[in-house]
């Protein structure tokens, strides 16, 4: 794909964070499993990714504004553009030397995702995706899945662990009413990469609930230009802040949609 100057340096951003992570991940993988001590250096992995896609990022545009996991927001001289990264998600996975995790760079222009990236360095799976050009992974262009019939989709989620509890009432509905009727659910722990996947056809669909904006922002794109269709759970709600996604191919999004949200 041959991408705008903005796209080549999200890409250069995510190669350069993901050989860091991949040197961390070999360590990682050798730890005693403390649940300090290997927290404590996943911690710095995540911080170490983000500052080398900060310097990226902003020493090439440093007037865009900026949002991040591990950094919070800045705001940048002009405010119609800003960033939005993870720059590890799947920090679980990659604690217990499971190799399922991107790094995420979207790019918002007035209020629009227009550049997305989610690369998968322990892959090396380079999804990217801008507004009106399509989605790629690698040098090939993706499409999302052409299956119609939601008994032969696989479908992906997220499901509540600790503090986010709350939210476990209502995923147990949503898989008791979804479970039947589909070919499978399946739950990797990377919602970036739960997208990115859609976008690749690799699932039908997927829905989870209470994310945050970085960890959906580059996948949305990815999925929208690969022609899939997402959306808030709660269509009247704004989707990046809502932090609830739903998403699938066009054949199955209606069908999808009416059994999330029970209607």
């Amino acid at each position: 794909m041959n991408g705008s100057a903005n796209l080549n340096i999200m890409i250069k951003a995510a190669r350069k964070a993901g050989r860091s992570l991949v040197k961390d991940f070999r360590e990682v993988e050798n730890l005693q499993v403390s649940s300090k001590a290997a927290g404590d250096f996943v911690s710095k992995a995540d911080l170490s990714s983000e500052a080398i896609i900060k310097e990226e990022l902003r020493g090439a545009r440093p007037t865009y504004g900026w949002i991040a996991e591990e950094g919070g927001a800045e705001d940048g001289e002009d405010p119609t553009r800003r960033w939005l990264v993870d720059p590890l998600d799947g920090t679980t996975n990659f604690l217990h030397g499971m190799p399922h995790w991107a790094v995420s760079i979207a790019l918002e222009h007035k209020g629009q995702i227009v550049s997305a990236v989610v690369f998968d360095p322990a892959k090396d799976e380079m999804f990217v995706a801008e507004k009106g050009s399509g989605a790629w992974l690698n040098e090939s262009r993706i499409r999302v899945s052409s299956r119609s019939r939601m008994i032969e989709s696989v479908f992906a989620t997220g499901l509540p662990f600790g503090a986010r509890s709350a939210d476990l009432p209502e995923t147990l509905q949503d898989l008791a009413r979804i479970l039947p009727v589909t070919a499978g659910i399946r739950r990797w722990g990377s919602a970036s990469l739960d997208l990115a996947y859609v976008a690749a056809g690799r699932y039908e669909g997927y829905w989870e609930r209470s994310l945050q904006q970085w960890d959906i922002a580059a996948g949305i794109l990815l999925v929208r230009e690969a022609g899939g269709l997402v959306e808030a759970v709660n269509p009247e709600q704004k989707l990046l802040e809502s932090g609830d996604v739903l998403c699938a191919n066009e054949p199955i999004f209606n069908q999808f949609a009416k059994v999330i949200r029970n209607t």
